[in-house]
C-alpha cells in the first residue's frame, strides 16, 4: 500500500476518477486500463479511483471490478493510492464489494451515498457504518445528491467522523458553507468532487481533488493545488481561468463525463476505443471534435 505523503491527505492530493476502457465489443480493455493508470501517476497523480462513476460501476459485474482493481494495482499500485469505488444502493451488496476490493489490492475505499432509495439519515449513518466495519481500509464518503437524490447532511457527516476508518469526503454537493463547517468541527479530509469547483474547494480548506477533466490535466491541478498551498492564490487563479475551456468542454451538460474523458483519452493516444455500454453511448464524431480542438488549444499532443 502506498502511503499518501501528506497526512491531512490520506488518499493523496491529486486523483482522477478513471473510465474504464473497453474494447469495440464491449469488453474491458485491461491493457488500456494499465496504460491510463500509468499515464495518469506519471502525469502528475499520487492518487487513483478505479470503478466509479466515470468508470461505469453501474454497468460492470462484480467480477469485473475486482479484474480492473488488480490491473491497476499491478500497474502503479507502488506508485499510487489505489481507491476502489465500492458504492451501491443495498448495504448489503455494498459491503461484499468492499470485502472483495480489500482482498484485490485496494488502498482505501470510496462508497457513495445510497442511490434513487432515499434512506434517512440515520439510515445512511447505518450504512456507512456497516461499510467502515467490513473491512480494515479507510473509506471516503461521497456525496452527490444530484445522482443519489438525498444529501449527507452536516450533523450526520459528523457524527461519521467519530469512526476510525471514516477518514473523508468527496464533495459534489457544492455546498461551501456546509462543507467548511464540517471541516472546521471534525478531522475528515474533503476532497473536490466537482470539477468547476476545484479552487474554490481547495482555497476553503479542502485537501485535494478526485477529477474527471485530470484525464488530461492533472499536471495543471496539482501546480494549481501546489499554488494554493504556499499561498500563491493569483497563479491559482490562473490556472483555473485557463482549465475553463477544458471542464467547460468535458464536463458538458450535453453530455457525460464518463463518455467525454473516455474519448480525451483516446485522442491522447492512451486507449485505443471510446467505447462505453449501454446506456451511456460513445462520443459523437461532433462531441470529438469539440474535444480535438479543446486539446489542441490547451497545446495538447492529440492522435490522428
Amino acid at each position: 500500500m502506498t502511503q499518501a505523503s501528506d497526512s491531512r491527505a490520506p488518499i493523496g492530493r491529486v486523483l482522477t476518477a478513471m473510465v474504464t476502457p473497453m474494447t469495440e465489443d464491449g469488453a474491458i480493455d485491461h491493457d488500456g486500463l494499465a496504460a491510463l493508470a500509468v499515464r495518469l501517476v506519471d502525469d502528475g497523480h499520487d492518487g487513483l479511483v478505479v470503478s466509479g462513476t466515470t468508470g461505469e460501476s453501474p454497468t460492470t459485474t462484480d467480477a469485473e471490478k475486482s479484474t480492473i482493481l488488480r490491473t491497476v494495482v499491478e500497474a502503479v499500485g507502488e506508485r499510487a493510492c489505489i481507491v476502489a469505488g465500492v458504492g451501491t444502493y443495498a448495504t448489503a451488496h455494498t459491503v461484499e464489494l468492499a470485502r472483495a476490493a480489500e482482498q484485490a489490492g485496494a488502498d482505501a475505499l470510496l462508497v457513495v451515498t445510497p442511490y434513487y432509495s432515499k434512506p434517512t439519515q440515520a439510515g445512511l449513518v447505518a450504512h456507512f457504518t456497516a461499510v467502515a466495519d467490513a473491512t480494515g481500509l479507510p473509506n471516503v464518503l461521497y456525496d452527490i445528491p444530484g445522482r443519489s437524490g438525498i444529501p449527507i447532511e452536516t450533523p450526520t457527516l459528523q457524527r461519521l467522523a467519530e469512526h476510525e476508518r471514516i477518514v473523508g469526503v468527496k464533495d459534489a454537493k457544492g455546498d461551501l458553507s456546509a462543507g467548511l463547517e464540517v471541516i472546521a468541527t471534525t478531522d475528515l479530509a474533503y476532497y473536490s468532487g466537482d470539477d468547476p469547483l476545484n479552487l474554490a474547494w481547495m482555497a476553503s480548506g479542502a485537501v485535494g481533488v478526485i477529477s474527471v477533466v485530470g484525464h488530461a490535466f492533472g499536471r495543471e491541478y496539482l501546480d494549481m493545488l501546489d499554488a494554493v498551498e504556499r499561498g500563491d492564490l493569483a497563479e491559482a487563479r490562473q490556472i483555473h481561468v485557463d482549465l475553463i475551456p477544458a471542464v467547460r468542454t468535458i464536463m458538458s451538460r450535453s453530455s457525460q463525463g464518463a463518455i467525454r474523458a473516455k474519448a480525451v483519452s483516446q485522442l491522447l493516444g492512451v486507449i485505443g476505443s471510446r467505447q462505453t455500454r449501454l446506456p451511456l453511448l460513445p462520443a459523437s464524431d461532433e462531441e470529438v471534435g469539440q474535444l480535438r480542438d479543446m486539446l489542441v488549444a490547451a497545446g495538447k499532443e492529440v492522435s490522428r
